[in-house]
C-alpha cells in the first residue's frame, strides 16, 4: 500500500515514476563465480600467446578471424568482454559447442583465461577485415545511431566497464551471423536490451548494419 501511494503522489506532482528494473538485465550482468575468480587474477599476456596455440586453428594467428564468418576476429576486443564470453560458454549461458571443447575445464584453467584475454586484447588491428556490398549505408548509418550507439559507441569502440563488446574491426559476415542468432535467440546470452533493439530487423537491415560496423574503426587501426 505505502508504495502505491508514493507512485501516485508522484503521478499528482508530475514527477518521473522510477522505472521497474529489467530483470533480464540482472541475470546477464550477474558475476559468475568463476569471472570474478578470473577477473581477481592478473593476467600475462606472454603466456596468454602459449595458450591462444590451441585457437589459432580456428581463429587464425593474431586472431584476425575468418571474413566467411565462421569464427570471430578476437584481436584487440575488450579483455573483460573475452572474459564473460569464455565464462559464459563454460557456464552454459552461451550456446557454442564449437568453442566448448577448447574452452572447457579441462583444457583451460582460470589464469589461462585471464592470459590469453589481456593476449587478444592488447594484438593490433588492422584493416583488412571483410565488408559488405555497401549499397544500403546510409539506412544503416540511421539504424545504427537510433539502436546500436548508446552501448557500442559511435565508431563501434563498446564499453569495456560495462562487458559491452568492440565491433569495429569485425569481418562483415560474422557480425552479420551474430546478429541473426542474436536476433532469432540462438545465442542465448546477449544483452536483453540489444534483443529487444533488433528484433525487429528484417535480414536486409541485420545486413546494413553489419556492413557499416565493419568500415569502422580504421582510424585506429595503428592504435
Amino acid at each position: 500500500m505505502k508504495i502505491w501511494i508514493a507512485i501516485l503522489v508522484l503521478i499528482a506532482t508530475g514527477a518521473a515514476v522510477p522505472a521497474e528494473p529489467d530483470p533480464r538485465i540482472a541475470v546477464w550482468s550477474k558475476l559468475l563465480p568463476e569471472r570474478a575468480e578470473v577477473l581477481k587474477l592478473k593476467g600475462d599476456a606472454a603466456r596468454g600467446e602459449s595458450v591462444f596455440a590451441i585457437c589459432q586453428g580456428c581463429h587464425r594467428v593474431g586472431a584476425l578471424g575468418r571474413p566467411d564468418g565462421s569464427y570471430p576476429r578476437l584481436a584487440g576486443q575488450h579483455a573483460s568482454v573475452l572474459i564473460k564470453q569464455m565464462t559464459d560458454v563454460r557456464a552454459g549461458l552461451r550456446s557454442n559447442p564449437k568453442m566448448l571443447p577448447f574452452a572447457d575445464e579441462h583444457e583451460l584453467t582460470p589464469q589461462d583465461i585471464a592470459d590469453v584475454a589481456v593476449y587478444l586484447q592488447a594484438l593490433p588491428v588492422p584493416p583488412s577485415q571483410s565488408h559488405g556490398p555497401g549499397d544500403d549505408l546510409d539506412r544503416a548509418a540511421v539504424l545504427y545511431e537510433h539502436d546500436c550507439a548508446t552501448c557500442h559507441g559511435a565508431q563501434g569502440m563498446g564499453d569495456a566497464a560495462k562487458l559491452y563488446p568492440r565491433l569495429s574491426g569485425q569481418h562483415f559476415r560474422y557480425l552479420l551471423r551474430a546478429g541473426r542468432m542474436i536476433r532469432d535467440g540462438q545465442r542465448h546470452n546477449a544483452h536483453p536490451e540489444m534483443v529487444d533493439a533488433i528484433a525487429h530487423y528484417t535480414d536486409e537491415e541485420l545486413s546494413a548494419v553489419a556492413d557499416l560496423i565493419s568500415r569502422m574503426g580504421l582510424a585506429d587501426a595503428k592504435k
